[in-house]
C-alpha cells in the first residue's frame, strides 16, 4: 500500500511495484488509508510524512497501536533526510525510512526486507 497526498508520487510508487508482480493500494492521506487497511489488510505500507488531515507519524502510530494491524511492515517516505524525522518514525513503530526521490531498487529493497516478516 502507498500512502500519499503526491498524485505523482502515488502514481510513480504504483508503477514501479506493479512491473514488480505487486498488487498495490494507495490512498491520499491518513483517514482513507485506515479504511483501506482494515478492508484489505495489505502487506506492507509504505507512508509519507506530510500529508494533511492525519500526517504519516499517526498514521504509522495508529496503525501499529492496532492488534489487528501492528505485525504490517511500515516504511515512512519523506523528502526530508533529517535524524529527527528518522528517529520520530522508529518512534511511531515505521520500520524502515526512504527518502524521496526514491529509486525502484530502494523500494524493492525494502519489500524484500520486510515482506517475509508481513507474509
Amino acid at each position: 500500500m502507498v500512502i500519499d497526498d503526491s498524485k505523482t508520487i502515488r502514481r510513480t510508487a504504483e508503477t514501479l511495484l506493479k512491473k514488480a508482480g505487486c498488487e498495490v493500494l494507495t490512498a491520499t492521506d491518513g483517514f482513507e488509508a485506515l479504511s483501506i487497511i482494515a478492508d484489505n489488510h495489505p502487506d506492507l505500507i509504505f507512508v509519507d510524512i506530510m500529508m494533511p488531515r492525519l500526517d504519516g507519524y499517526q498514521t504509522c502510530a495508529l496503525i501499529k497501536h492496532n492488534e489487528l494491524y501492528r505485525d504490517i511492515p511500515v516504511i515512512m517516505l519523506s523528502s526530508k533526510d533529517g535524524l529527527f524525522d528518522r528517529a520520530r518514525g522508529r518512534i511511531v513503530g515505521s520500520e524502515q525510512y526512504l527518502t524521496k526521490p526514491f529509486t525502484r531498487d530502494e523500494l524493492l529493497g525494502a519489500i524484500k526486507k520486510h515482506a517475509a516478516k508481513a507474509a
